[in-house]
């Protein structure tokens, strides 16, 4: 662990959501997406009722408030669609991938190596649950960002979340060492 990492996990506690952060996930998600893109506050509720153990949370220690999160839908399907943004149905806990659905970063905790903190824990944790694959949709603007945190753009994607155009990303975790 380096000292980034160990000031990263000493400022902030990284654990499950748990069923009474779901309304504090709704605003959080409100903050950080702009209303064409982010996730209703039916599904969010709905899915953190089906699959709170996709959700990664950072605490801030000093505040106990979430500072932000990641979050996903477990399947065996390949390639993102835009059904797993609001049909929590298409969760099966024992599917092999993970389809992420946003990494969620209050303004004030941004550029301080939080959104990187997510993606690294949450990688390490789903590789050892036996997780083969992560698959995440960004903006343009995003790709070189994920692409340091290990991801690959397999271009644009399918998705036409909130009329956008976005690039499909994955990432291996089955036979990666250290992300």
């Amino acid at each position: 662990m380096d000292i980034e990492e160990f000031s990263m996990h000493d400022r902030f506690e990284f654990r499950t959501i748990r069923p009474e952060e779901a309304e504090e996930a709704v605003v959080i998600e409100n903050i950080c997406f702009p209303p064409n893109e982010a996730c209703s506050r039916e599904s969010m509720i709905a899915r953190i009722a089906v699959a709170a153990d996709l959700f990664l949370v950072a605490i801030d220690r000093k505040t106990g408030e979430i500072a932000g999160f990641l979050n996903g839908i477990a399947t065996d399907e390949y390639s993102f669609r835009d059904e797993f943004f609001t049909d929590e149905t298409t969760h099966n806990c024992d599917g092999k991938n993970v389809m992420l659905l946003g990494l969620d970063v209050l303004p004030q905790y941004r550029r301080q190596g939080l959104g990187r903190e997510l993606v690294m824990t949450y990688c390490f944790r789903e590789r050892e649950r036996g997780r083969k694959r992560l698959v995440l949709t960004c903006l343009l603007e995003k790709v070189s960002m994920y692409t340091k945190f290990g991801f690959r753009d397999l271009g644009v994607s399918a998705s036409k979340w909130g009329g956008e155009e976005w690039h499909e990303m994955d990432i291996i975790l089955e036979d990666q060492g250290k992300v």
